[in-house]
């Protein structure tokens, strides 16, 4: 009889071990899937990135001025386009779209630029500003950016 008892004794705990186990998978599972930015990687062509007024990883909030630099072939007619994304690195609906060159746009050296931009309205939480060539062919094997960091205040 003690045999029969260990027996059941132990397929009940590996019962409550399974159902333990599978609990916690299932609270894993729901957890929601944020990549929260690390505080200073820059991702995308990072080598390209020349300087940057905000720094990867920075808390940001309220109105700004935002400057920066890349190395050319990144703009077209003076134009780079600017835009938030979440913390998926989903495009939000929020940002400035595009800045302006603050120097000769038309060179293969470093070119500066410029934007204002509000975070009051824009969701809390980690983001990213990514850096996108102006891209006037539309290929997509032209396409090149950059993603730096943040968390919206």
């Amino acid at each position: 009889m003690p045999q029969k008892s260990n027996k059941s004794i132990i397929v009940l705990l590996v019962i409550v071990l399974a159902v333990i186990a599978y609990l916690a998978y299932m609270n894993i599972k729901k957890t929601p899937s944020v990549n929260t930015p690390t505080q200073s990687q820059v991702l995308g062509n990072k080598d390209d990135l020349v300087s940057f007024s905000i720094v990867p990883g920075a808390e940001v909030s309220g109105q700004m001025h935002v400057t920066g630099s890349v190395k050319g072939g990144y703009f077209f007619e003076n134009n780079i386009v600017i835009t938030i994304l979440d913390g998926n690195k989903q495009k939000t609906n929020y940002g400035p779209g595009h800045a302006n060159g603050t120097s000769d746009w038309m060179t293969s050296g470093p070119v500066s630029f410029a934007f204002d931009i509000d975070w009051s309205t824009a969701q809390k939480g980690p983001a990213y500003i990514e850096i996108h060539n102006d891209n006037a062919s539309g290929l997509p094997e032209n396409d090149k950016s950059i993603l730096i960091p943040i968390v919206i205040k």
